[in-house]
């Protein structure tokens, strides 16, 4: 028997004419007329190649095939019955489940040591895997579930995909504290004559201070392009180079910054990614949640710092 080609709803048929010993009563509890429930019978009779049911005077009666089958059956329709009811649900304590996330070192570093404190409280049986996944291949990674978010910039157009913000951020002019221009302020082409660090997840391609460079008609010099920020935080520390980051980890990291000496850069901004067909499933749901406020947090954290500063 080929089950890829049956009607679930036969069983749940099935079921109820079991119980019922009439196919009137049984189409009365499933909802279906007398006749469709007569016409499932004939499907499962088909399929099973067993009457299944004899008609008698005190009712449908069961053949020694329908009383062998209808305890798996039933086992089978409440496990169905409780997968539906669970999934329209989430109770964080009790969930063994396991996120999957596309995001940067950058962003791990901000989101996950607060997200993972709070599991311990919230969730501890949830896991989180972190992985990055290549832009142009996220709207399908999401819709195959093999991604349950991703967190990037806001360049993902389609339609498919919901997003929010949930960090912005401006770029600054990072360099080791005791650089021989580790001043307040740096010229264009004290800014220019630094060998920089460029991070990047693509192969190749310009950066955002690079396109502003580029209306001037003018270029800095790459030395180094790498994908991590915390290796490049490594180089930078035992070098004279120089790299531009975002502020928050320019602070985080004890690094001397200072503003970029090139107009029209934009800000930086980080948001959440999920595919629309799991917007309303309670699981991530309540992740995104908890990932939205931790990103107000660390974001209000940060103004806090800067007012208590200024003050």
């Amino acid at each position: 028997m080929n089950l890829s080609k049956v009607d679930l709803n036969l069983f749940i048929v099935f079921d109820a004419i079991y119980s019922e010993a009439n196919l009137t009563r049984a189409g009365q509890i499933v909802g279906i007329t007398q006749p469709a429930v007569s016409n499932a019978l004939a499907r499962l009779r088909e399929t099973f190649n067993d009457p299944l049911f004899v008609r008698t005077a005190q009712g449908m009666v069961p053949t020694p095939m329908a009383q062998n089958i209808i305890g798996p059956v039933r086992n089978a329709l409440q496990l169905l019955r409780v997968s539906v009811q669970e999934s329209r649900i989430f109770n964080p304590q009790q969930a063994n489940k396991t996120y999957r996330v596309s995001m940067t070192d950058l962003t791990e570093a901000v989101l996950l040591p607060p997200l993972f404190q709070r599991l311990r409280r919230l969730a501890p049986q949830v896991c989180i895997e972190s992985m990055l996944s290549r832009r142009r291949e996220m709207t399908k990674e999401l819709a195959a579930g093999r991604l349950d978010f991703a967190v990037d910039a806001p360049l993902n157009t389609d339609p498919q995909v919901r997003h929010v913000k949930l960090l912005d951020d401006r770029y600054v002019c990072a360099l080791r504290r005791g650089h021989p221009l580790a001043k307040e302020k740096i010229s264009l082409e004290d800014y220019l004559s630094l060998s920089h660090i460029h991070i990047s997840s693509r192969r190749s391609g310009l950066g955002y201070v690079d396109l502003s460079l580029g209306k001037m008609g003018i270029q800095r010099r790459v030395v180094l392009r790498s994908q991590h920020y915390l290796m490049a935080s490594t180089v930078l520390q035992q070098t004279d180079m120089a790299m531009t980051v975002p502020e928050r980890f320019a602070k985080r990291h004890d690094l001397h910054y200072v503003d970029l000496p090139v107009n029209d850069v934009p800000n930086v901004e980080s948001h959440l990614y999920w595919h629309e067909s799991t917007d309303q499933d309670p699981a991530n749901r309540w992740m995104r949640e908890q990932l939205i406020e931790i990103a107000q947090k660390v974001s209000a954290s940060e103004q806090k710092a800067v007012s208590g500063v200024t003050t």
